[in-house]
């Protein structure tokens, strides 16, 4: 395999071996994705010579253990085209393991000494938010931590503005922000990444881009599973914690962003800590007018029976948690000023989708035949699970007059490239190994997204009424399309 130099968060060439720690290295998230995603890594050659993927539990595993967990519990994960028999059996060659309880200090010395001194360190923490004090705690006083060794903050970073602050107190005790990368999945997609070229590398867009020429925006992430297995997290969190408050606010900034200086991790964090800041706070009353929750109920999925959220195992039968949520934000900016933002995100709905859809101004004047119906030009850009960009444009009709109708110009990205793409997980443990920041949540961000989500839970709990019910196979609470009649406005799949 090809030595690969690795790039230091200082921004020093770094060609020595990597020690991964992966805590909770049996769980989930590791079959799912940690491992599969490592695989291609190491497949394609782009880990560093002598690097080591040691996983830490609390299971009583060894070595071999932890390999028979990766070929039957992470083998599956990895696309089936990718798994060569040689290159599989090199990244076992890679792996360990080794059993520690996080909260136990007398369990560090088995982790001491599997751990070299001359290797790059990165720890991976794929564990509850509760145990990270005691895991950093514990790392220092054994002498763990390097100047310059990472760590990987895997979500939920808290559950209000309080408890991310607490984390990120404890984090900068040990890791300077430079050595923090918190992990935003969805960052790491390529097409939330060709929103930035899109944007930044055409130049027809950028102008048009700001009121009074755009009408609206749409941000629409729908999943058309349920919670599954994660029932008794996903009460705790719900569909605001879940996805609105780290994954739709990301993307809110990077449509909304002004254009950074360069592609420097700071400065384009900086830009899309301007975005979250100029979020305006909402009231109670905001609240109740500018927010629907939902909470899907029994129904069909694909032609198949679906249990409602209630039945679901390990949720209480009168939880009030929301699997659905559709909301009017408002950027108090020059750029975005009275341009409502539409955010839309939940569980079992009819499709699963992720898209952008971009509302621009009606022309000003008709001059065209009275036949004719002017609709505003829309960009639709799909995010998943294919990736395109779709702009709408009215055109004239053949034959006589000046009739118009729309048609779309149509740009699948995925047609027009064949070269395999990393998955999120694999792009961003590289920049993690590479010491690359851009695609990482910045402290400030995390606590600016969290200052402006608190007071809508709040008033969301100070309310007699919990989440409307909606059918599992539906596009959502029959409140929603009502919000946005009253707005003037349709959901995509309804206009």
């Amino acid at each position: 395999m090809p030595t690969t130099r690795t790039v230091s968060a200082f921004g020093t060439a770094d060609a020595r071996p990597l020690d991964l720690v992966i805590f909770g290295g049996a769980g989930d998230l590791s079959a799912r994705k940690l491992l599969p995603s490592l695989y291609m890594c190491h497949r394609d050659g782009n880990l560093p010579d002598g690097t080591r993927i040691i996983g830490v539990g609390r299971h009583r595993w060894d070595r071999e253990a932890f390999v028979n967990f990766a070929d039957e519990s992470a083998q599956p994960f990895v696309d089936a085209r990718y798994v060569e028999p040689a290159k599989w059996q090199g990244f076992l060659q890679r792996l360990d393991f080794v059993h520690l309880d996080a909260a136990q200090a007398a369990d560090y010395p088995a982790l001491a000494a599997q751990l070299r001194s001359d290797a790059l360190r990165i720890y991976y923490m794929a564990m509850p938010p509760g145990l990270f004090a005691a895991t950093c705690d514990n790392l220092a006083s054994h002498g763990l931590i390097a100047d310059d060794t990472r760590l990987v903050l895997e979500k939920p970073l808290g559950v209000d503005l309080a408890s991310a602050i607490d984390i990120g107190e404890v984090v900068s005790r040990y890791f300077s922000e430079d050595r923090t990368y918190r992990i935003d999945h969805y960052l790491g997609k390529e097409t939330v990444q060709n929103l930035m070229a899109l944007r930044f590398g055409n130049s027809i867009f950028e102008p048009l881009w700001r009121t009074p020429f755009v009408r609206s925006v749409q941000i629409t992430v729908a999943e058309t599973v349920g919670v599954g297995t994660r029932g008794g997290f996903y009460d705790e969190a719900g569909a605001m914690r879940d996805m609105v408050q780290n994954h739709l606010l990301q993307l809110v900034s990077i449509l909304a962003m002004e254009p950074p200086a360069s592609l420097n991790s700071d400065a384009v964090r900086d830009e899309k800590l301007k975005v979250l800041r100029s979020l305006r706070p909402m009231s109670p009353e905001d609240v109740r007018r500018n927010t629907v929750r939902g909470q899907y109920t029994a129904g069909a999925i694909g032609g198949e029976l679906v249990r409602g959220y209630l039945q679901e195992e390990g949720i209480p039968p009168d939880s009030r948690t929301e699997t659905f949520v559709a909301m009017r934000a408002e950027l108090g900016t020059w750029r975005w000023n009275q341009v409502p933002f539409y955010l839309r995100t939940g569980k079992r709905m009819q499709e699963r989708v992720t898209e952008v859809v971009i509302h621009f101004a009606e022309v000003p004047h008709s001059i065209f035949d009275p036949g004719s119906t002017l609709q505003p030009n829309r960009m639709v850009i799909r995010l998943q699970p294919e990736e395109s960009v779709r702009l709408t444009l009215m055109v004239k009709q053949p034959g006589e007059g000046m009739r118009l109708k729309p048609l779309s110009l149509a740009l699948n990205l995925d047609s027009a490239f064949t070269t395999r793409r990393a998955e999120a997980y694999e792009r961003l443990l590289l920049d993690v190994i590479r010491g690359r920041l851009a695609l990482f949540v910045r402290r400030d961000e995390l606590q600016a997204a969290w200052t402006w989500v608190d007071p809508i839970l709040e008033a969301w709990r100070a309310q007699d009424e919990g989440p409307r019910p909606y059918t599992s196979g539906t596009w959502g609470p029959a409140a929603s399309s009502a919000f946005m009649a009253r707005e003037g406005v349709q959901w995509s799949e309804e206009a």
